[in-house]
This record gives C-alpha cells, structure tokens and sequence, in this order.
C-alpha cells in the first residue's frame, strides 16, 4: 500500500516511484496544507523538466534554485528557506548515502537507527523523523525491527495522526479531524 492523497494523480505515482520526492515532500510539510507540500516535488520535477536526483538538486545553483520554488504558484509559502533546505537534505544525502534516498532506510537494522537516520536529515525534528517512520512503515513496506515504537503514536496500527494514516477519503478527515483537535487542545493550554 502507498500513499493516496487528494492531489494530482502523476504526484501521487511520483512519491510512489521516487524516495526523494518522497523525502522532499515529508520536508517541505510545514506551514502549507499537506496536499501543496506532496504535491511540490511533482511541480518541481515539470519545471525542471525531468525528475531530478540527489546529486542535480546537491549541485544546483542556488539562486537557481530559488527562483525555480518562487515561481508562481509557490512551491512553499518560504521558497527561498525551503529550496536551501532542500538543496541541504540533497547534498548530505549525496555525502552519507551516495546520492541514493533510499539508502537512508536500506538494510537499517532496526526502528531506532531508522529513526536516528531520518532525524540527522536537515528539517526533520523529532516528530517529523517520527511520522516519516511511521509512513515508512505503514505505507511503504519498509519495517525493519521496532519500526512502530520508533514511530511512537504515529506507528500505532489505528492512529489517524498524519500524512502515514492516509488512504483515503475518509481517513484524510479523520487525520485532519485529529490535527484539529490538537491545535485546539494546544491553543486552549496556552490559555
């Protein structure tokens, strides 16, 4: 099972197909709907041409780079921050995992290198690395020991948390439901 969000359908086989449009996707998630930020590195790769790797966004001008995420419509509500963020996850990718996404969670021995691996990357907090586990595991296959308690809440098998819960329409509201709901709860201990 893969992820299924409400979003162009080619953007939905892009994530399938590629760990960095993945991976790009899960970094670019904050402070934009969920939707535009799984569905940017589908927009990046038509304006580039081509679905980039690695290595190409590593080496990319930077200025480039920026302009290519301003353009309208914005692939972030910060370009600039994200397309350095991003040109950052790139390059230490190409460093630690020879350019290969995927490497970041192949043959890991288990859920808490996983996690610690996911949680080195530019971007990615604790809770970030923890439902990038979590879709790891529920919706991509990739479940090496442990994986669900390295995800925390996000791994339970009936949670509807995050982006990892979705498959369809009806769990879409259930996670934004949650998501809600939590903003609340949080807003109503600020006082």
């Amino acid at each position: 099972m893969t992820l299924s969000l409400p979003i162009d359908p080619e953007a939905n086989r892009l994530l399938e197909r590629s760990p960095l449009a993945l991976l790009n996707g899960m970094l670019l998630d904050q402070q934009i709907p969920m939707e535009k930020a799984f569905s940017s590195p589908y927009v990046l790769s038509q304006r580039l041409g081509h679905d980039p790797d690695a290595r190409e966004l590593a080496g990319y001008d930077p200025d480039a780079l920026v302009e290519v995420f301003a353009r309208p419509p914005a692939l972030h509500r910060f370009p600039k921050a994200m397309a350095a963020r991003v040109q950052e996850m790139c390059r230490m990718l190409v460093d630690r995992y020879d350019g290969d996404a995927a490497g970041l969670w192949a043959d890991v021995p288990d859920g808490r290198e996983l996690l610690r691996r996911v949680g080195e990357l530019p971007g990615f907090g604790r809770q970030k690395a923890q439902i990038f586990v979590a879709l790891l595991g529920k919706r991509y296959d990739v479940r090496p020991d442990g994986w669900r308690e390295a995800a925390g809440a996000y791994g339970d098998a009936d949670a509807h948390r995050s982006v990892a819960d979705i498959t369809d329409a009806d769990s879409l509201r259930r996670v934004r439901e949650f998501k809600q709901a939590a903003k609340a709860e949080a807003k109503a201990a600020k006082g």
